[in-house]
């Protein structure tokens, strides 16, 4: 059974670089037993290509705005205080918008920050190699659909 968490500001782990943004893992699905909590924050322009997961997924925008993609709902934009949810299957993306932004993401299990921090690992920030990132997220049920 887990034990309850508390994370405060000051103990928050360091966010991980996920090609252009930067996530923090405030509760993993190891900590919950069952679902994860991210805080996401990006520069203009970040964030990822379109993707789909077996798991929901809830984006909770605190600053900014932030542009989104759900199958065939595009350009969707989102400021503080919207809230989106992507259900589990569903071909997703989202872009922070002018001046950047940040949100609190949450999924419906266990996944995505197994997914996060083998990319903090393994792909360059600032140069990532689209095969190993594409690989990477193979490996964790994710699939980036990679255009013809």
């Amino acid at each position: 059974m887990p034990k309850p968490l508390v994370v405060t500001l000051d103990q928050a782990p360091s966010p991980l670089k996920m090609v252009g943004e930067e996530v923090t893992i405030l509760a993993s699905g190891a900590q919950t037993g069952s679902y994860e909590i991210f805080r996401q924050s990006g520069p203009e322009g970040s964030g990822p290509p379109p993707h789909r997961h077996e798991w929901d997924e809830a984006f909770y925008v605190v600053d900014g705005e932030v542009l989104f993609g759900v199958d065939d709902q595009q350009d969707l934009v989102a400021r503080a205080g919207t809230l989106v949810h992507v259900p589990g299957g569903s071909t997703h993306w989202f872009r922070f918008g002018a001046g950047g932004g940040a949100m609190i993401s949450m999924t419906s299990r266990e996944g995505a920050s197994a997914f996060f921090t083998e990319v903090d690992r393994e792909v360059s920030p600032t140069e990532p190699d689209l095969g190993a990132l594409v690989g990477i997220a193979a490996a964790h049920k994710i699939d980036i659909p990679i255009p013809a």
